[in-house]
């Protein structure tokens, strides 16, 4: 079984926003606490960059870039996406089927939109999926708080039993990569 870890939309124009996200911080040190753990049990990690031209994630503008505190490695991967899903139109196939990933981890924003739908995506592509349950986010919408929010996709996810790939929620320092 080999790992990958993928960090979905955790940008400076997502997360510098008044309000910002929930629990920007603890968001933020989980991911960085689990690439960490990554890299060191040699799982590659990947950045996944959310893009739209004319916006504030407009390609290479400062609201493209990772959030402030967020740790990227020179070795770490970076993947660019103009949908919700971080595998259409997208190279995050070709790189998960070139470094033989079975089971990816996924963390980052929007927990109602590119980290659902990239579970889901991932999972009836045939991988094993761990929602890192705790750190990933969203801004509080008029309908649900951020917290109900990411409560709502961690047992829904979960509970997906259909693609006939694993998906589990569990804590951000409850998961175990295993050294490839």
């Amino acid at each position: 079984m080999s790992y990958a870890l993928l960090v979905i939309d955790v940008q400076q124009g997502l997360f510098q926003t008044n309000p910002p996200p929930d629990s920007v911080e603890r968001t933020v040190s989980r991911i960085n606490s689990l690439s960490s753990r990554a890299r060191q049990s040699g799982v590659p990690v990947i950045f996944i960059h959310h893009e739209a031209a004319g916006s504030v994630l407009e390609y290479e503008s400062p609201g493209w870039e990772l959030a402030e505190g967020l740790h990227a490695e020179p070795g770490d991967l970076r993947v660019r996406k103009t949908t919700p899903d971080s595998f259409l139109y997208t190279d995050l196939s070709s790189h998960l089927s070139a470094l033989q990933v079975t089971t990816v981890v996924v963390c980052g924003y929007a927990s109602e939109f590119c980290v659902d739908t990239t579970v889901r995506r991932a999972a009836a592509a045939g991988y094993d999926v761990i929602l890192a349950a705790d750190a990933h986010t969203t801004h509080d919408k008029a309908h649900a708080a951020a917290g109900k929010i990411r409560e709502h996709h961690n047992v829904t996810l979960a509970a997906i039993r259909s693609f006939g790939s694993k998906i589990s929620a569990l804590p951000a320092d409850s998961v175990a990569f295993s050294a490839v």
